[in-house]
């Protein structure tokens, strides 16, 4: 990626169809719901099955891990490194079943130094649909600056996985951790600023009821209603 202020994002996950792409998520967006949540959570078992399937419905190794990785910023470095050690696991049990998994894209390069802060801003503004400002922000600059420079800048200007799976899996951790509702609300308008529908986010819940637990759809319900 070129160094300016620019935001920049992957092509989203391709949908079956322009028509079904209006209404419904593929498969490979629905199994982002579970990795997520149990990402989040710790629950390596379930997380386990979780990647399994995602894998069978199309996510590339690259997305799996970019999930991963990216999740550190919601649910900490522990739960993210166990999962990512757990995505391992499953590869190498996929490998023994004589199953090639698609290896995905490596993400372009990324400014660093002042640029990076302003991409991150840049990217913060456009997905937040305005300036982000606050009296948490004035009370804490430095949030503040690990918020533009680190989550919108380093992660978010990483185009091998589009904004709107990154938001899917960022709506899933925060809606099975309890406590994190504003940010749970925070983040579902996003998803609807980034092109996300009301109709695709009630059908991502619905699998978090199906897969997850139902605490998790409802807390992601009552946000969306106030999103929406």
């Amino acid at each position: 990626m070129l160094a300016s202020a620019t935001p920049h994002a992957a092509e989203p996950i391709k949908e079956k169809s322009s028509m079904q792409a209006e209404h419904t998520l593929s498969a490979s967006r629905l199994a982002i719901a579970p990795i997520g949540a149990f990402a989040a959570t710790g629950n390596l078992p379930a997380l386990h099955a979780a990647l399994d399937q995602g894998l069978d419905a199309g996510l590339s190794v690259g997305d799996c891990k970019e999930i991963l990785v990216q999740l550190y910023a919601y649910a900490g470095f522990p739960r993210s490194l166990n999962a990512l050690g757990e995505l391992m696991k499953v590869l190498e049990e996929r490998k023994g079943r004589g199953i090639a998994d698609a290896p995905g894209s490596l993400p372009g390069p990324v400014p660093s130094g002042d640029a990076m802060f302003a991409l991150g801003t840049a990217n913060q503004t456009k997905l937040v649909g305005a300036p982000v400002k606050g009296p948490v922000f004035e009370f804490a600059p430095a949030i503040d600056q690990f918020l533009k420079t680190h989550l919108f800048g380093d992660i978010f200007s990483r185009d091998n996985l589009d904004w709107q799976s990154r938001e899917l899996a960022t709506v899933a951790a925060l809606a099975a951790m309890s406590g994190t509702e504003p940010q749970l609300l925070s983040h579902l308008r996003v998803s609807l600023n980034v092109g996300l529908t009301p109709q695709q986010l009630k059908q991502f819940i619905q699998v978090l009821a199906l897969k997850v637990d139902v605490g998790a759809s409802q807390r992601a319900q009552a946000a969306l209603e106030k999103a929406s």
